[in-house]
């Protein structure tokens, strides 16, 4: 049963040591990340899940790592409770799901899918199922950026389907609309470098055609891509 979800984006820049000078910049955008993991973990569900975009489909490894190395910073994060050597292997996305839990302050275990840009639709509402019908209560933590095209300092050529597109995705959040959000477009989305679109549509697959109460705790751009965070509990 899906008792909570968070929805945060996950840019490298959420971490202060990779942030150094611009960390007061994104503070406002961080603290709503740790606000809607927060109320996940007040949920006090069995397992919480990371859901996140990599290169290879799959579930992490529950003792896999994560590194920050390659932004220039010696950050690591785990999916299990304790440290570990071993080699990092999480993409971005779960990378900065853990390492938001942590700062959170759970110290437990951490689950983790991984679903590829190329997953469709019906595949990414498949997996959400499965999530939801895990035994016990889960909490979701959906890791996903929106257009990387909105502005001409975006790290994409400006686009004018970006911003009317980012609108839609942050109502749905807001309204808590998985339909919303399994509606929306694998081809455009791939067009405007949304980073989101598949780990959004596991989420809808999770929710299905429950009610939910839905609070949009951040929407902005500030670095030309489209960043939400967003907080989802049973109606």
């Amino acid at each position: 049963m899906l008792v909570a979800v968070a929805v945060c984006p996950h840019p490298p820049l959420l971490i202060p040591e990779v942030a150094a000078g611009a960390a007061a910049e994104t503070e406002e955008l961080r603290q709503a990340c740790l606000t809607a993991v927060g109320r996940a973990l007040d949920a006090s569900a069995d397992q919480l899940v990371v859901v996140g975009n990599g290169p290879i489909a799959g579930t992490a490894d529950p003792a896999a790592t994560g590194s920050l190395a390659g932004y220039g910073v010696p950050v690591r994060v785990t999916l299990g409770p304790r440290d570990s050597d071993a080699r990092p292997t999480l993409p971005l996305s779960v990378t900065v799901g853990a390492w938001l839990l942590r700062q959170a302050g759970h110290a437990g275990q951490i689950g983790a899918r991984v679903v590829t840009d190329r997953a469709t639709p019906a595949e990414c509402a498949a997996l959400g199922a499965r999530i939801a019908a895990f035994p016990g209560r889960t909490a979701l933590l959906v890791m996903g950026d929106g257009s990387a095209r909105r502005t001409e300092s975006s790290p994409g050529y400006t686009d004018p389907r970006a911003v009317p597109f980012d609108d839609a995705v942050a109502e749905a959040l807001a309204k808590g609309d998985p339909a919303a959000l399994a509606a929306v477009d694998p081809d455009l989305a791939t067009e405007l470098m949304v980073a989101g679109r598949a780990p959004w549509q596991v989420l809808a697959g999770a929710a299905g055609d429950a009610r939910w109460r839905a609070e949009l705790l951040y929407s902005g751009a500030p670095y030309g891509v489209g960043y939400f965070v967003a907080s989802w509990e049973p109606a």
